[in-house]
């Protein structure tokens, strides 16, 4: 439980503290701007936290580079022309008004096509493109599952889907549950293998340490690869990083 979130400033960079009842410090930079968060153990005060923080001073300001210069969409306004990613694919938006259930397909390798009823607003074309868009990335988990499960000798009791801002992936260790960004549905198929790789591995080894480093090279050996390839993805008007 969190017992306390305040911020404090290190050379220039807004720090935002949350302490919670873990073990170890753990820095995040997260997009769309850097945002600096750092979950502190509840034994360690705020000097601690700032060592921490000097002593990662480049890699923070190398990732809040990288998002600066990372390509950025506008809202998308659900518009004929506007340009849309499937699996990693630009496609033109063509919007076609019309009596009947709305639908979404892939015309000619480059169209993505709405059918969408007369009249419809910018949120409702958008919740019809993103319910197409889950059932896409809900049709590819499954044969990634079943081509790692016993590569890694794991069993995932369960994964979902749902939209998140700071996070592609996430993994509930006790549960064996893993969480999956719906917008990995715009990102290359690599992207995602990498993401869910990654969040299997994490029921072989909870942290972010050396092991769990040795594991992600043993495994899937170019993972750095698909790492950069969805860090030089196009970011939406909401983002989150990894």
């Amino acid at each position: 439980m969190n017992t306390d979130l305040h911020q404090i400033e290190v050379r220039g960079i807004p720090i935002e503290i949350v302490r919670k009842d873990i073990k170890n410090l753990h820095l995040g930079v997260y997009p769309p701007n850097g945002r600096v968060r750092a979950a502190v153990p509840l034994r360690l005060d705020d000097e601690a936290v700032r060592l921490a923080v000097v002593a990662r001073l480049g890699w923070i300001r190398r990732q809040q580079e990288r998002f600066a210069a990372q390509v950025r969409q506008s809202q998308r306004e659900m518009v004929s022309g506007e340009s849309h990613y499937v699996q990693g694919q630009r496609y033109r938006l063509h919007v076609i008004e019309q009596d009947g259930p709305p639908s979404v397909g892939v015309r000619n390798r480059t169209t993505l096509e709405l059918r969408v009823r007369p009249g419809s607003d910018r949120e409702q074309r958008e919740a019809v493109l993103y319910a197409w868009y889950r059932r896409q990335l809900r049709a590819q988990i499954p044969p990634l599952l079943a081509k790692w499960q016993p590569i890694l000798g794991v069993n995932v009791v369960d994964w979902r889907i749902k939209k998140m801002k700071t996070r592609w992936g996430s993994c509930t260790i006790e549960a064996r549950r893993i969480w999956l960004n719906l917008e990995l549905a715009k990102k290359p198929p690599a992207c995602l293998e990498y993401i869910l790789v990654h969040e299997m591995i994490h029921l072989l080894e909870r942290h972010h340490n050396e092991r769990f480093q040795t594991l992600m090279e043993r495994f899937l050996p170019n993972w750095q690869m698909a790492r950069d390839v969805l860090n030089r993805a196009p970011l939406a008007h909401e983002d989150w990083g990894y």
